[in-house]
């Protein structure tokens, strides 16, 4: 019985107690265990550093499909997978849209905090402020822009300053099917093509043999639907400029342009290659000619494992000189990203450059990074040297902020030419009025 009562008196005291702490032990604590009050300026520091444990998210757009889309993804993957300060998220453009959008988003200030541009495409950017040099970026990231060729850097460079960062050079290659050369009688025991005399008649004596022996395919696919570029691959070679030297007036009604739109003339008329093919490089793939101007970025699918017996060589200087058409892509940073992600962007250009080349030189485009050329990866790709060796005699586009709408009348002008709306003469006659007016405005 004592120790029944002492057990409710027990509990009596202690329900006392909670009433005198005021009746909670959920919601309330005792000033024993109650924990201190954090300071405004110690909420400060460990928000500061809980950001900064945080990547730093940047967007890149491009404009890159197919293949290219996935060596694309697969370098992106390989930056944030490597490292824990920025991340990498991409937007993919359609091609034909590409550079209406980008122009919108920096004359907003809202788009990417890098993006991908043609070099051709960024003298409007550079004129208009949109775009930042990147030489001191680069060197806060430790990228050595010593290592990007001299041409490449060259052709980004405006009033001493580099505005873009150059991934590559992309130009044009002579792939050749070796089972239809050696048909007509055209393939030394190398595997090379026995291209006889280097001027245009001599090339045209090539394509007649190939012609008499294998009627049945093109000597030669041109790329008619843009012609601009197998033209001006010549036109170069014949050492053609499209502009004069401080780019203020034209200087294509010469020549040097009308002997070599006589030579493509020729082609169509002799029927050495299809005036009307509207898919050249498709026939070529498919074993319907024997030579084709085509692109560094088709290797991948010309010169692969699986690709039918095709060769690769510069282009040879039908007219006198190796000089030929190029252009590049190239990494941007617009004016408008905050320092904080233009270091970031200029992390991920240096990782894209350096080691992301390696993979991009897969697609078949030349890396503008030595360190990348100079690896065993790239030299071991098929046909690589001979890509070197035909990068170091590229012809960029003139540093004009109106090179867009040049190049379009070119083009329109060119197609009037070849299907005849217009003489050879006359058409470059008025192509050059066009392009002063251009240039005047």
């Amino acid at each position: 019985m004592k120790k029944k009562f002492a057990s409710t008196l027990t509990a009596s005291v202690a329900a006392l107690a909670l009433i005198a702490t005021g009746c909670s032990t959920g919601t309330q604590e005792s000033a024993a265990t109650a924990k201190p009050a954090i300071s405004p300026s110690a909420a400060a520091t460990a928000k500061a550093e809980a950001k900064a444990a945080s990547p730093v998210e940047i967007t890149f757009w491009n404009m890159f499909g197919g293949g290219e889309g996935d060596f694309v993804d697969q370098i992106i993957k390989g930056f944030n997978d490597s490292q824990k300060e920025v991340t990498v998220k991409q937007l993919r453009l359609e091609s034909n849209e590409y550079y209406a959008k980008l122009s919108t988003a920096l004359s907003s200030s809202k788009g990417p905090d890098v993006a991908v541009a043609h070099v051709d495409r960024i003298s409007p950017f550079v004129k208009a402020k949109q775009i930042v040099p990147i030489d001191q970026l680069a060197s806060k990231v430790g990228f050595d822009l010593t290592h990007v060729s001299e041409s490449n850097i060259k052709s980004v460079t405006y009033n001493g300053k580099p505005y873009a960062v150059p991934l590559d050079t992309h130009f044009h290659m002579f792939y050749y099917n070796k089972d239809l050369l050696k048909k007509a009688d055209l393939l030394n025991d190398d595997g090379t093509p026995k291209l006889g005399d280097m001027t245009p008649a001599g090339f045209e004596k090539t394509l007649a043999q190939i012609q008499a022996k294998v009627p049945d395919v093109q000597a030669l696919a041109v790329n008619t639907p843009y012609f601009q570029e197998p033209f001006l691959n010549l036109y170069y070679e014949a050492g053609g400029d499209l502009l004069n030297a401080d780019n203020t007036k034209a200087a294509i009604n010469n020549d040097k342009a009308l002997s070599v739109l006589k030579f493509y003339m020729d082609l169509y008329k002799n029927k050495y290659a299809d005036l009307n093919d509207k898919s050249p490089w498709d026939t070529f793939h498919n074993g319907k000619a024997a030579f084709w101007f085509g692109g560094v970025w088709e290797a991948g699918l010309l010169l692969g494992d699986k690709s039918p017996n095709i060769g690769a060589m510069p282009l040879p200087p039908i007219f006198g000189s190796p000089t030929h058409w190029a252009s590049s892509h190239t990494l941007v940073v617009p004016a408008y990203v905050a320092p904080e992600k233009q270091e970031a962007a200029a992390k991920f250009m240096k990782y894209f450059s350096e080691v992301g080349g390696k993979t991009w030189g897969q697609a078949g485009h030349v890396p503008a990074n030595s360190a990348v050329t100079t690896s065993d990866e790239f030299k071991k790709l098929p046909y690589r040297s001979f890509f070197l060796e035909a990068q170091k005699t590229v012809k960029f586009a003139p540093q004009t902020d109106k090179y867009t709408t040049i190049i379009t009348t070119v083009s329109e002008s060119l197609q009037n030419i070849i299907f005849s709306k217009q003489t050879p003469e006359d058409g470059l006659k008025n192509m050059e009025k066009q392009i002063n007016d251009i240039l005047s405005n």
